[in-house]
């Protein structure tokens, strides 16, 4: 199985200051290419890649077999975590934490929330769904591909389940792992005016050794899992171009034909990442969502309309009717095939969208600028979710309406379904499919230079220590290499006969996301530390403001109401004193000392309301009382919690 092509832009960001109440000192940043990350990561890039092209049988079988052992071994922490992170991001959007604001608390979003959900919807959507759209469903509903718990459904039934299995392994979990990565570096970057790396999303649990060996290593783990996963994207997406033209009668698909493809696609993408990428990402993201939206409308034209709209709805109550046990499914009753199963597809994809969440983390983080909390986590969870949801339903309906109620046979010699060519043969039984063929070569042509293009902007980010706009040589060397490798891997796999480099590398891709899952649970800790902080600082601040708008509302009328009240009380106590005390001729004495035991009391009174006694000039004749015991009780404040 080729592993879901994923697609995402990216592009230079200032710094903002820190927000001004809750934040610690920012340290200062020397921008520069990182030598230990650099290094270290091109030489484990140089070695994996000199091997897979020199022994590609031997790497191919030594990295699949590892990599096979790590997703058996650990396929239960995948489905925990993952669901975890599900769970994490929806309590973060429910609390008080989602008020905190991604930027100082006056910032205003960067973007409008059309171009905001545009380019989500190109980091989402990317290669991936075009490639899958109509390919996973199909191969979830034919006999040989079909999970095991629903292989002996009967047609209508185990359709039904196919795209729930699908919704579930593009749903709320892919999305959840991206929200993570994505909240963690955004908070950083613009709230706390960090440098846009990986490592500094984990300072507050790192705290100084952020900066250290241990978040060089983070970085190196984030910069070799995006680069090995953009080459393979490159690599394996191509074949669907290929597929694609050579089923428009345009060109033969072949080696030669996917290596010309790659360098046109790398020549175009070095090109963008050399000029600069914020004017091409707005451009790139809304002609992307452009083309989707047409594509995607037209198929729900041209094909089975009514159905379709009945299957968006049922699709969705499949989904949250089952989620949980979808979530955790592992199959342990299956025994061997269950667990194949599940390690091929569900463990699989876990490990693949966690491998791609610092490129596609960044991202998100980068054009979020100003956005909320709650915001980021609904606009970032919900939306794409949805649309995802949409093209499935539309793209895999489609496909499958004619499977089982028009008795197309989809599968190839083996029984299996062609994920390269599985969209075109859907299109072949609606009007104007060739036309709609043209469309999707051309949807995913143009992901592919946004791939390739944002991904060496991204990397470089890395490799220069979070700067924001890292040399452009060097974003040239990275969009090169990602291309040069996976043209020459296809290259040599088509010479020994076997893609076997080009799945090992994958196979790296996935082995790099189990050290960066344990990135990710430090993610969470650090960001929940960070906010829970924040909302505790909000509301004492909340409390002091609340006070001080009592005071200003009540504070004459409660003084003049105690006063009265107290100068009753003390006059009737004293009354036969003072009335004796003027026959003996000390009668302005007395005065003076009823007004200022009256003043002191009623400013103990106030106290109750504002915590604080301020006691009032003592006599000389007073202080000789104070100095042998006399002590004033203060009184409880309501608006705290003391014991």
């Amino acid at each position: 199985m080729s592993p879901p092509e994923r697609s995402t832009v990216t592009a230079s960001t200032a710094q903002s200051p820190p927000s001004s109440s809750t934040d610690e000192p920012v340290p200062p940043v020397s921008y520069g290419l990182s030598k230990p990350v650099f290094l270290v990561s091109a030489g484990i890039i140089l070695v994996s890649v000199v091997f897979a092209l020199l022994l590609p049988g031997v790497f191919n079988e030594a990295i699949s077999t590892l990599n096979t052992t790590v997703v058996s071994s650990i396929g239960w922490y995948y489905v925990l975590a993952v669901t975890g992170f599900v769970a994490f991001a929806i309590v973060l959007a429910v609390s008080r934490m989602g008020e905190i604001r991604l930027g100082k608390d006056g910032d205003e979003p960067e973007f409008s929330i059309f171009s905001w959900f545009a380019m989500l919807f190109a980091a989402g959507m990317g290669i991936g769904l075009v490639f899958w759209g109509a390919a996973e469903p199909l191969t979830f509903y034919s006999e040989a591909g079909a999970p095991p718990n629903a292989a002996s459904l009967p047609d209508p039934d185990r359709a039904e389940r196919a795209l729930g299995q699908t919704f579930l392994h593009w749903g709320l979990h892919a999305w959840a792992i991206y929200v993570v990565v994505g909240l963690a570096v955004a908070y950083a970057v613009h709230r706390k005016g960090r440098p846009v790396s990986i490592r500094w999303a984990l300072e507050p649990v790192l705290g100084k050794r952020t900066d250290s060996w241990i978040g060089d290593l983070i970085d190196i783990i984030a910069l070799v899992g995006t680069l090995f996963g953009i080459a393979t994207s490159l690599g394996f997406g191509v074949n669907q171009i290929a597929a694609g033209l050579d089923h428009l009668g345009v060109l033969p698909n072949s080696t030669t034909v996917q290596v010309v493809i790659i360098a046109v696609v790398t020549i175009l993408a070095t090109l963008s990442a050399a000029t600069g990428v914020d004017k091409g990402i707005k451009i790139l993201s809304n002609l992307n969502m452009g083309l989707a939206a047409l594509l995607l409308i037209t198929v729900l034209i041209l094909g089975p309309t009514l159905f379709l709209l009945r299957d968006v709805v049922s699709n969705i109550g499949y989904y949250l009717q089952n989620f949980l046990q979808l979530a955790f499914q592992t199959l342990p009753f299956r025994g061997e095939e269950g667990a194949t199963w599940i390690n091929g597809w569900t463990t699989f994809y876990w490990g693949w969208w966690i491998s791609w969440s610092p490129f596609v983390g960044v991202f998100i983080a980068r054009i979020s600028k100003g956005r909320t909390v709650r915001e980021f986590i609904l606009g970032v969870l919900l939306v794409p979710t949805a649309l995802t949801f949409l093209w499935f339903t539309i793209m895999g309906g489609t496909a499958l309406y004619e499977a089982v109620l028009g008795g197309v046979d989809f599968t190839n010699a083996e029984g299996g379904i062609d994920a390269n060519t599985a969209l075109f043969d859907t299109f072949s039984h609606l009007p104007a499919g060739a036309l709609l063929s043209g469309i999707a070569v051309l949807l995913v042509s143009i992901f592919f230079i946004t791939s390739a293009d944002s991904g060496a902007f991204v990397i470089d980010m890395i490799a220069h220590k979070g700067d924001p706009n890292p040399p452009r040589i060097t974003r040239i060397f990275w969009a090169c290499t990602s291309g040069l490798i996976a043209a020459s891997l296809i290259w040599v796999g088509s010479l020994s006969g076997e893609a076997s480099g080009m799945t090992a590398l994958r196979s790296l891709a996935l082995l790099s996301a189990l050290p960066f899952s344990v990135v990710m649970i430090g993610m969470c800790i650090s960001l929940w530390r960070s906010l829970a902080r924040e909302v505790k600082v909000i509301e004492r601040l909340e409390l002091r403001l609340r006070q001080r708008e009592f005071m200003e509302r009540y504070s004459e009328e409660i003084a003049d109401q105690v006063e009265a009240k107290v100068e009753e009380k003390v006059a009737s106590e004293m009354d036969e004193q003072f009335e004796s005390r003027l026959e003996d001729g000390f009668g302005q004495q007395f005065q003076d000392q009823l007004d200022q035991r009256v003043h002191e009391q009623v400013v103990e009174h106030l106290s109750t309301y504002t915590g604080e006694i301020q006691l009032p000039p003592v006599e000389d004749g007073e202080a000789e009382r104070a100095d042998e015991g006399h002590v004033r009780r203060r009184l409880r404040n309501p608006f705290t919690r003391q014991s």
